[in-house]
């Protein structure tokens, strides 16, 4: 493996975690799995949307913080619903599209056109789309347009 990959430490539950993870993401395609000497899984690397990302059974030394998440721009609001509903499953819903899963990884869901509403060329528009977004936990785009249109 030469390529950059982004490493999720895990106290334990690594291989669970991306087993979820692919139920989810049927694109989802795990790469390698390396064994410890007593057959405990130390770290599988998978491949999700072009991303590498090892999951390592790390111990309690670290653990996942919402300080680095996974992004996941959705097509439609209908793949924000069903993503938000099955990784929020044992997990924690944050604010604006936010959620740690109940692996303790957080990630972000959004609607791929979120970034434009909130960066409207028309400051007005883009404050209503803030203002919109930020009571919010699960982004809904139909809300978040109708605030930017004055509806």
């Amino acid at each position: 493996m030469n390529r950059i990959a982004t490493c999720l430490w895990y106290t334990s539950g690594a291989e669970d975690a991306v087993n979820f993870y692919a139920t989810v993401f049927p694109e989802l395609e795990v790469q390698e799995i390396t064994r410890q000497p007593d057959g405990t899984v130390l770290v599988v690397v998978f491949e999700l949307r072009g991303q590498r990302y090892l999951a390592l059974n790390g111990g309690p030394a670290y653990s996942l913080t919402p300080a680095a998440s996974i992004y996941v721009p959705c097509e439609d609001q209908a793949e924000v619903d069903r993503l938000w509903s099955a990784l929020t499953v044992d997990g924690t819903e944050l604010q604006c599209g936010w959620l740690t899963d109940a692996y303790g990884l957080t990630w972000q869901i959004v609607p791929a056109e979120l970034p434009r509403l909130l960066t409207d060329p028309d400051p007005v528009k883009a404050e209503r789309a803030r203002e919109a977004m930020l009571p919010m936990r699960k982004i809904d785009i139909a809300t978040i347009r109708a605030a930017v249109s004055g509806a």
